[in-house]
């Protein structure tokens, strides 16, 4: 299990929506988002790509769970 501290700022995968560790998430591009660190507000439940780091439809978030991340 990753260190994750209340300011944010660490690696979450997209397939299960835990924090990972920093080296699993450098491995894993693809599947992993890095989050920003501090504190954010809310985006009202949309879906964020782990490919492109550009939040996506619903319907394409919900197409591709392994892929995306529910931000919320």
């Amino acid at each position: 299990m990753a260190n994750q501290g209340k300011g944010g700022g660490g690696y979450r995968s997209a397939k299960s929506g835990r924090y990972v560790t920093k080296a699993y998430g450098k491995s894993h591009p693809r599947t992993t988002v890095l989050e920003a660190p501090g504190k954010s507000g809310s985006t009202g439940g949309s879906y964020r790509s782990a490919v492109s780091g550009r939040f996506v439809t619903a319907k394409y978030g919900k197409a591709n769970p392994k892929t995306t991340v529910r931000e919320r």
